[in-house]
């Protein structure tokens, strides 16, 4: 799956690693609360510019964030090998699904909660819509008895909360990865 964007020159490939890495840096560091144009700007070694010229807003920069590991994941499950990507029965690639998503959410819980503060970027419906899809069709293979519309966006609604950051804050995130397994498995091998 392609993102879209142009070939860039090697100086804004630079300064754009520069400025993701920078951001995730402080968010490790401070918390989603540390995220600021300035902050970012002195992080990366570039100018405040640079940053509203390449992203727009703390928004835009936020997105780009959160497209860049959807977008990964996007190609593991179109693509990838088994069980994430085709190949696999629908409850084991459902079950890879959830945990792929679930580390995803934990490993970038502050930028999560960063996200949420900014209004939604034109693609946030396209990914959500992707999710959407990927988790009913492989529902409604798995429980052809399931209103798998339902049940998918509740499994998916236990990532999107405050107590995913709660959790990992807590250092709780074994514990938070082992109970999406165990509520996936409990609803793919239910009968």
């Amino acid at each position: 799956m392609t993102d879209g964007r142009p070939k860039e020159r090697a100086d804004a490939a630079r300064n754009r690693r520069a400025i993701l890495e920078a951001t995730t840096a402080l968010l490790a560091e401070h918390g989603a609360e540390a995220i600021t144009m300035e902050r970012v700007a002195a992080a990366a070694g570039v100018g405040k510019g640079t940053i509203f010229h390449r992203f727009g807003s703390r928004a835009g920069l936020l997105h780009e964030m959160v497209a860049e590991s959807a977008l990964t994941l996007m190609d593991s499950i179109t693509g990838g090998p088994p069980p994430l990507g085709p190949g696999a029965p629908a409850a084991a690639r459902l079950i890879a699904y959830f945990d792929a998503m679930a580390r995803l959410v934990v490993d970038n819980s502050e930028l999560m909660v960063a996200y949420r503060t900014v209004p939604p970027h034109p693609r946030t419906a396209e990914f959500h819509a992707f999710w959407d899809n990927h988790i009913v069709a492989l529902l409604r293979e798995a429980r052809p008895d399931l209103d798998a519309e339902v049940v998918g966006r509740l499994l998916l609604g236990t990532l999107s909360g405050e107590l995913v950051a709660r959790m990992v804050r807590a250092d709780e995130t074994d514990r938070l990865l082992a109970g999406v397994r165990e509520l996936v498995e409990s609803v793919v091998r239910a009968r």
